[in-house]
C-alpha cells in the first residue's frame, strides 16, 4: 500500500536514505540539498509503500509568485525523489495519482498542481501523464538543464 504524509523540515533522518540514480539528480536534486535549502514557503512530504519511506516531494505555495506560467492560487510539485531501489514498480506513477486527492486535505484552496519536467527526461514526461497531469502545452526556458514542459492536474 502506498501512503503520502507531511514530512517536518526537522526530520531529514526519516528520508536520509533515498538516492536516485546519479543521471536523475540534475533533475530531482538531493535530500541533503533539499534540507539545506529551507524556504517558508515550501512543505515536504514522505512517499511509503508497505510501512517503507521510499520517496520524497516538495509542494511549494509561492510558485505562483515564482514562476509567470503558474496561475495564481495554484501550487507547485517540485523536488519528486523515488529511491533507486523502489524505481520500475509503479509506485511514483501511483504516488502521484493519488495527489489529486491527497493535497485538498492539507491546502484546500488551490484549484490545480503544477510542475516542470524536462523536455529531455521522456520517462517522467510519461510518467506524469499515467498520473494524470497535463501537458498545457507551455514551455519553461528558464531551468537549469533546458527547455521544461509545464504540467498541470486539476484538485479535487
Amino acid at each position: 500500500m502506498i501512503l503520502l504524509q507531511p514530512l517536518s523540515k526537522d526530520d531529514p533522518a526519516r528520508v536520509a536514505h533515498i538516492h536516485v540514480l546519479p543521471e536523475q539528480e540534475p533533475f530531482c536534486g538531493t535530500i541533503a540539498g533539499h534540507f539545506a535549502d529551507f524556504d517558508p514557503a515550501v512543505d515536504f512530504h514522505q512517499i511509503s509503500r508497505d510501512g517503507q519511506v521510499v520517496g520524497f516531494f516538495k509542494i511549494d505555495h509561492a510558485y505562483p509568485q515564482r514562476y509567470e506560467f503558474a496561475h495564481p492560487g495554484e501550487i507547485g510539485l517540485r523536488g519528486v525523489m523515488i529511491d533507486r531501489g523502489e524505481q520500475g514498480r509503479g509506485t511514483g506513477t501511483a504516488a502521484m495519482a493519488m495527489l489529486r486527492h491527497y493535497l485538498p486535505g492539507l491546502y484546500p484552496e488551490p484549484p490545480a498542481l503544477v510542475l516542470t519536467v524536462n523536455a529531455i527526461n521522456p520517462a517522467a514526461i510519461a510518467a506524469y501523464t499515467r498520473a494524470g497531469f497535463t501537458d498545457t502545452g507551455e514551455r519553461y526556458l528558464g531551468g537549469k538543464i533546458g527547455p521544461q514542459h509545464v504540467m498541470r492536474m486539476a484538485l479535487c
